[in-house]
């Protein structure tokens, strides 16, 4: 019987037995104590020697049916708890509980809260005997439990526990142990295997990753068709991460804030459709990973804030995408996605991804090289240099230079992309060609002018000794840029903006000149463009914030960290509020709130405008149609949206403003979207198109700024307009100067003769509210009646008495 209740499975009993004595060869440790003598003190009794007849009382069939009992249930914590269940019953004990690890695990017959932990602490240690519970005293037996899970299993019950039970009880001690070993065998077993699944798996996985790498590899050897090569990239990245879509977007040549859909699998034909000829910020993922030069995985498209209406109704559930560089510059995206399943684009199917885009970018470089080998080193379209030869003749400057340093000259045209959009492209080409002769009549003999690419040029001025000698060569080039350009009888204008950037031999290297030039080149766009700008250290740093700004602005929009603020319009008669006006701001994670002017023109240059912009429609729709719902029908607020110009150049516009209206429930007439006097002046005839369109809805349109540009009655008469906002700047003068009071009523008497409501913008004093109300404008804003509010503050004003809820 020895060999069966070894020594890791000691059994203590919670009162002394008369049969015990102190001449058994089977002597207890001292925390196997039983019983506590009258004096206080702790004795060490006997137990006898198992031997045949304490294998009958043992009771076989009891610890076979515990056996079945504990190995028929489905995971440990279960056979736990039915082997506590079962040494109750087999035992006839009041409570049990199963300490594994010092915690409980199981328990019987008392609440888990109740348990006295000292005294079971006390009691495992073999420093106590009895323990009470709920005012009873209980005598106690337990077993200790080795093996992978080590514990102890504690009985307890008024009446003491016989030499039998105990031994009963260390059987199944030992039983439920060697189940739970078991138990854990399998589960090491069952990991294991797994584990081997998911190894197999990985490796079969990157087998095929390598078998279609190779087989792409071998294709651009072979100088396959271009075409060829990159749709079977783009259905090799389905196929292997087990999708049903993917494509390649390709940013257009001559206009690099366009993309093209240039190959795909799955992607439905109006998807196809709509991804051809759009702006990069149109195009959602594949935009933003273009944009930020960075892969853009969305688990959830539907919810996510970058979604597109359109690929939205398309169920697209999962997309990725990752950009596509070409000398390490992006020139496009690759992406995939699910329409079947939410996807969680865990690490490894982005380094999938991103593998097949470095195929992508290895084909494009390839082919490219080829055909640039095939042109030689001068544009086709200019007869100028092109970006290698301009390249190496810098280094050959710096490298032959006599007297003493090399200046470059970056030249890029203003408002190029108007004249391309309204003229078309062939009398955009005929521009850049004429631009280019001019720029060789500006130069020197030895001079080198080149055409970089689009609209940008670049000049080198070798042997110089100093800045001051390449200003000049600056300034005839603005200077020749701005007179006009006779194309086939019709006169086109094109300025242009340069940046000069001079060093000695030796001091930099070719590259980090030209990076000088497109600093100082940005910042003569930053003065006002038409113009030319010195390079000077302070540029590098600021254009690093702007940088930085920019991608604070880029993770805004995939964090949503805009709010609208809504100031009131009222009628200046009564001081009603008939309308608000939607006000756009980025509360920054870090600087707090950001006013608009900081913002808005960094996001209309890169194209964010464009989700920033349609976030703010639908949720200004959104929230009047809210706030018109607690108002009588006869007393609808409107709500206000400025649109900029990158906006007004998007083809689906009229369908946005449809799809928002819909969306929120708000009637077209209570919505008025705001346009700046300048887009009456630079205004396409798609331009036109659109706001008619607009106007067709029900839409109101009003001129923001009224009086700030430079447009004629012409265009209030041709444009479908209904509104015009005076500028605030003649708001402001109107108390102290009287011109301007006069300039003020005869801006409101024009409007009036033309059917057109006035809206007096940035009100701050009575006298003013005395003087627009006098001279019978309509409306009127400002600080006097409140300024922007959150929407919360607005509620309060709107309804400062909200019925009791019930």
């Amino acid at each position: 019987m020895r060999g069966f209740v070894s020594g890791d499975h000691e059994l203590y009993s919670g009162a002394p037995n008369p049969t015990l004595t102190t001449a058994s060869n089977d002597t207890l440790t001292a925390r196997d104590q039983i019983g506590t003598p009258v004096d206080g003190s702790v004795a060490i009794p006997q137990l006898p020697s198992p031997d045949a007849d304490c294998i009958h009382v043992l009771a076989t069939q009891q610890l076979t049916e515990f056996l079945a009992v504990v190995a028929d249930r489905p995971d440990e914590a279960a056979a736990q708890h039915a082997a506590v269940e079962c040494a109750v019953r087999a035992l006839g004990a009041d409570l049990a509980v199963l300490i594994v690890d010092r915690g409980v695990v199981a328990a019987v017959g008392i609440p888990v809260e109740r348990i006295p932990a000292q005294a079971l602490t006390e009691i495992t240690d073999g420093r106590r005997t009895t323990f009470e519970a709920d005012g009873r005293v209980y005598a106690v037996a337990l077993a200790h439990l080795g093996g992978v899970t080590p514990g102890v299993l504690v009985l307890g019950r008024e009446a003491i526990f016989s030499v039998e039970e105990v031994c009963l009880l260390r059987g199944m001690a030992r039983v439920l142990e060697l189940s739970l070993q078991a138990r854990h065998l399998i589960e090491a077993e069952r990991q294991q295997s797994a584990e081997n699944d998911r190894l197999i798996n990985s490796l079969q996985r990157r087998q095929r990753l390598f078998d279609e790498l190779s087989s792409v590899q071998r294709a651009i050897a072979r100088r396959e068709p271009l075409r060829r090569i990159l749709d079977q990239i783009t259905s090799s990245a389905a196929d292997l991460l087990d999708v049903e879509m993917s494509g390649l977007i390709v940013l257009d040549l001559d206009d690099p804030s366009r993309t093209s859909l240039f190959s795909s699998r799955g992607v439905p034909d109006e998807g196809v459709l709509r991804m051809q000829g759009v702006p990069v910020a149109s195009l959602g993922v594949a935009g933003l990973a273009i944009m930020g030069d960075e892969l853009v995985a969305v688990d959830d498209y539907a919810n996510s804030p970058i979604a597109v209406p359109e690929i939205v109704r398309a169920k697209l559930k999962s997309v990725m995408a990752v950009p596509v560089h070409e000398d390490g510059v992006v020139v496009g995206a690759l992406f995939v996605g699910s329409y079947q399943e939410l996807r969680a684009w865990d690490p490894a199917s982005q380094d999938v991804l991103r593998a097949f885009a470095e195929h992508v970018s290895l084909a494009i470089t390839d082919a490219r090289t080829l055909r640039e080998m095939n042109h030689a080193f001068h544009d086709s379209l200019t007869g100028l240099a092109n970006r290698s030869l301009f390249t190496t003749r810098l280094e050959n400057a710096f490298a032959t230079s006599r007297s003493g340093g090399v200046a470059a000259l970056l030249v890029d045209l203003d408002r190029f992309k108007v004249v391309n959009d309204s003229l078309g492209h062939a009398i955009g080409d005929r521009l850049l060609a004429a631009v280019a002769d001019r720029l060789r009549e500006c130069l020197r003999t030895g001079d080198t002018a080149a055409r970089l690419g689009g609209d940008e040029f670049a000049v080198l001025l070798p042997d110089v000794s100093g800045v001051e000698a390449a200003v000049p060569v600056a300034r005839r080039i603005v200077a020749a840029l701005r007179d006009p350009f006779d194309l086939d009888g019709r006169e086109v204008f094109a300025s242009c903006s340069v940046g000069v950037a001079y060093a000695e031999t030796g001091t930099v290297d070719p590259q980090d000149l030209l990076v000088r030039a497109d600093l100082a080149m940005f910042e003569a766009k930053k003065q006002g463009k038409d113009q030319c700008a010195v390079f000077e250290p302070a540029m590098r740093e600021s254009f690093q914030k702007h940088l930085e700004m920019e991608a604070d602005l880029r993770r805004a929009v995939l964090r949503h960290e805009f709010e609208l603020r809504f100031q009131p319009i009222v009628r200046l008669r009564d001081q009603e509020i008939s309308g608000l006006e939607a006000l756009v701001r980025w509360q920054h994670p870090e600087r707090g709130m950001i006013p608009p002017l900081e913002f808005i023109p960094l996001a209309e240059e890169t194209g964010l405008i464009v989700p920033i912009g349609e976030w703010v429609l639908r949720e200004a729709c959104r929230q009047a149609a809210r706030w018109n719902a607690q108002r009588t029908a006869e007393t609808p607020l409107t709500v206000s949206v400025n649109l900029s110009a990158v906006q007004l150049e998007r083809a689906d516009l009229p369908m946005l403003v449809t799809s928002a209206l819909e969306e929120s429930g708000l009637p077209a007439k209570c919505l008025i979207i705001e346009l700046t006097e300048s887009l009456l002046v630079e205004h396409r005839p798609e331009t036109l198109q659109r706001l008619h369109a607009i106007k067709a809805l029900g839409v109101r349109l009003a001129i923001d700024d009224f009086g700030t540009g430079y447009s004629s009655l012409a265009y209030l008469r041709n444009f479908p307009v209904d509104i015009i906002k005076i500028d605030k700047s003649f708001v402001d003068d109107i108390g102290d100067m009287p011109a301007a009071a006069a300039l003020t009523l005869g801006i409101i008497q024009l409007g009036q003769a033309l059917q057109l409501s006035t809206v007096a913008e940035g009100i701050e004093h009575i006298e003013q509210l005395s003087e627009l109300t006098g001279g019978n404008c309509e409306l009127g804003q400002g600080y006097y009646f409140a300024e922007p509010l959150t929407t919360d503050a607005m509620d309060n004003l709107l309804f400062p008495n909200p019925p009791p809820v019930t």
